[in-house]
């Protein structure tokens, strides 16, 4: 039986990112290095791919020809950053949150791509994650460009070691465990065993309690990346909640420390530092995050296209004019 997606208030990679553009711009703020919000990039991707290339430009009418560029034109201080999770390459980009930044407007909003969404990858169905693997952080970029019709303008790939050195840098986090954790997999050295309740967690144990999908005997959320999604945005609720405090702010030498080595992005520093002095003055009840929406029926989650695009549309896109569904590129 399918089952449909519900939208979340909270994105565990989204919430990360944000923690970590913040830790970023205080920690570059005291030294005072000169920070400048990011360019948008000329070169638009899917201006290219929507385009009928038989079409030569120059063979249009002047209104042809200011259509097009009025489909295109950008919203200004609109950033789009797709942000992805991995873990130690044992995989593909479990997670992977496209985050878009109105700067006008004082407002972040990132949707959640579940993993299992289907896609076409190198002309053939695959499950989203499945782009990282083939071709980095490029070709996960411009799968989820070319399916939602919009450019993404930055990246950053964040290993989710950065979590567990976080989550032990600031002395653990007590959190209530929502179910019984019995899992063990010897081809990943891996085994969780946990009870349900409150307990002060480690990094190390902190990592093993957002990686739990199901129990030996399957039993478990009974939704396993809907429930463990959950337990992530939760615990990473409770991480930010306890790293912004007065507290901290003597270590954030070790929090920068930590940022450059677990964190790759073409976003250079002056950028991260205005994007999170950007998202300090917007306050947490300008942010919020949601699940692209979608069905199950294995072995994928197909995007429904309609509500995809109202969420573009509302939320997601640089441009002026709203998408339409010819711009969005979503596999039936």
């Amino acid at each position: 039986m399918a089952s449909r997606l519900r939208r979340r208030k909270r994105s565990p990679w989204g919430v990360t990112l944000l923690l970590l553009l913040v830790l970023i711009a205080l920690t570059y703020a005291t030294v005072r290095v000169y920070f400048r919000p990011p360019e948008v990039k000329t070169d638009e991707p899917v201006m290219s791919q929507r385009t009928d290339t038989s079409v030569p430009t120059e063979d249009l009418s002047d209104e042809e020809a200011e259509a097009l560029r009025s489909h295109y034109e950008r919203k200004p201080g609109f950033y789009t950053i797709l942000v992805s999770g991995v873990d130690d390459g044992n995989g593909g980009s479990d997670t992977n949150i496209l985050v878009a930044v109105d700067a006008e407007n004082d407002h972040i909003y990132g949707v959640s791509i579940p993993r299992d969404s289907k896609a076409i990858i190198n002309g053939k169905n695959r499950k989203i994650n499945f782009a990282y693997n083939s071709g980095g952080m490029e070709l996960m970029a411009q799968t989820v460009s070319e399916q939602l019709g919009i450019p993404v303008d930055y990246t950053i790939l964040v290993n989710l070691r950065a979590f567990q050195a976080l989550v032990d840098a600031i002395g653990g986090v007590d959190f209530y465990i929502p179910v019984n954790m019995d899992y063990d997999d010897p081809y990943q050295n891996l085994s969780i065993h946990f009870s349900k309740g409150m307990r002060h967690l480690n990094g190390a144990e902190a990592l093993k309690v957002v990686r739990f999908r199901h129990n030996n005997d399957g039993s478990g959320y009974g939704s396993e990346d809907i429930g463990r999604m959950q337990t992530q945005q939760d615990f990473l609720k409770a991480v930010a909640k306890q790293t912004l405090t007065v507290g901290n702010l003597t270590k954030l030498d070790s929090f920068m420390k930590i940022f450059q080595q677990y964190v790759e992005t073409d976003l250079n520093v002056g950028n991260l530092v205005w994007l999170g002095s950007e998202a300090i003055g917007m306050g947490a009840e300008n942010i919020d995050f949601a699940t692209l929406p979608g069905d199950w029926k294995s072995p994928y989650i197909y995007l429904n296209q309609a509500e995809v695009l109202a969420m573009v549309n509302e939320h997601l896109n640089p441009y002026v004019e709203d998408r339409t569904t010819e711009d969005l590129n979503i596999p039936s």
